[in-house]
């Protein structure tokens, strides 16, 4: 195994120097998944699920966006990163919910953190508004999709 990045000659954790590194454009998409009980799908209405606080899935998209700007501010070594799109799409798939959030940036380090959070802070959204209805709420797998920009791109099978 290599020397791992965030570790430095003293075997101490430090942040990753990227002032090298050539700007380029950089994407990356993640998915969670959230198991949905009946108690859960019976409150599905054209596509949204409506409780006691509100619309589900519109207030999901907004939580996960705002955790994707903010992901430098949750993972210690993450670079502050000025995103340029986060997209976060939700749809039902039978008993569950399908999280996808798109990020892209211009920058020297990929935008791979910020759409693992935007899609966990979604589901986490989703589990908080829903949990009147059941504990029975299931999140995952979640993961990185694909990524393009940096040393290299790489895509999973949908």
């Amino acid at each position: 195994m290599g020397k791992l990045s965030h570790i430095d000659e003293q075997n101490r954790p430090t942040m990753v120097d990227v002032s090298g590194k050539a700007a380029t454009e950089r994407t990356a998409h993640a998915r969670t998944r959230v198991a949905l009980p009946d108690a859960v799908m019976a409150a599905l209405d054209g596509g949204e699920i409506a409780t006691k606080k509100g619309p589900v899935f519109a207030t999901a998209i907004i939580a996960g966006v705002m955790a994707a700007k903010k992901t430098h501010e949750l993972i210690p070594f993450c670079h502050p990163l000025g995103l340029e799109n986060c997209k976060i799409t939700i749809d039902v798939d039978g008993p569950e919910a399908v999280i996808d959030c798109r990020c892209k940036v211009h920058h020297k380090t990929g935008v791979e953190m910020e759409a693992l959070t935007g899609a966990s802070v979604a589901a986490l959204t989703i589990y908080d508004m829903c949990k009147a209805l059941s504990h029975d709420i299931v999140i995952g797998p979640t993961r990185l999709m694909g990524k393009t920009g940096g040393k290299k791109d790489f895509a999973h099978d949908e």
